[in-house]
């Protein structure tokens, strides 16, 4: 089998744990404005792009060595739009012994799909999942679709017992609103396979990549989060997140 695949990297130092090999599959149904990877929007067509599983364990293989306590990390883009593709490629890693971690949003799930997943779900040791807007209005305004099904990825996980690493952006004007990051706590809190959570602040760093392909930059004039501004939202995002811990140990003694 053969995927369409955008690019690899080789040290990967923020693609989950330890140093990985990072695999960034073509195609993305989301358009988050914010996005600085919108080459990997379209699947695109021809076979200049294809790679086969053997050919990404191949290149694995060639620097495994120096890949210290890490593994595999399929990203993108979305690399579930390529499910039976990201499932055979991590069927073959776990063979080998190789750790495998999805960076994800989860806009693909679906409770009709559920096999297909719990297929993925058991050759996967980690799950990356970016939660791009708590608000389900906000999150279209944002990405062009409904948090509704990411949400319910989050819940599948947490029933499935998956490992997850929690990823949110702060973007002044949009995401950085402390109602909005409270709530975004609140529903965490309810996840206890949560192993981690990435507050990043929002860069300008795409903006060239979107001169360079002839697209407008939907954010424009919108300044880069700063590390300060970061460090706040997580602390809101922990209020709420303790909150929900609570109301969950009060509901339980009920």
């Amino acid at each position: 089998m053969e995927g369409h695949i955008h690019s690899t990297e080789s040290f990967g130092t923020v693609d989950g744990p330890g140093i990985r090999f990072v695999v960034f599959f073509q195609g993305c149904p989301m358009r988050c404005l914010y996005c600085h990877n919108p080459d990997t929007w379209t699947v695109g067509g021809g076979d200049q792009n294809l790679r086969s599983v053997e050919s990404l364990l191949k290149e694995y293989d060639g620097i495994k060595e120096f890949l210290h306590d890490g593994g595999i990390t399929a990203t993108g883009g979305e690399p579930l739009l390529q499910m039976p593709f990201l499932t055979e490629l991590f069927e073959a890693a776990k063979k080998k012994g190789i750790h495998t971690c999805l960076d994800s949003c989860g806009i693909t799930f679906r409770q009709e799909r559920r096999a297909e997943f719990d297929r993925l779900m058991a050759a996967t040791d980690l799950v990356m999942l970016d939660i791009k807007h708590i608000d389900d209005a906000e999150h279209q305004k944002l990405t062009g679709q409904s948090n509704k099904h990411i949400l319910e990825f989050a819940e599948y996980l947490k029933e499935k017992n998956v490992p997850v690493w929690i990823r949110h952006v702060v973007v002044p004007t949009i995401t950085l609103n402390d109602e909005y990051l409270y709530r975004l706590g609140y529903f965490i809190g309810g996840l206890d396979n949560l192993k981690a959570l990435d507050v990043l602040p929002y860069h300008t760093m795409g903006e060239v990549k979107y001169q360079n392909l002839g697209i407008d930059y939907p954010l424009k004039g919108i300044p880069a989060a700063t590390k300060e501004e970061a460090e706040h939202a997580k602390e809101v995002i922990f209020h709420g997140m303790k909150a929900r811990i609570r109301d969950d140990i009060e509901a339980k003694k009920v």
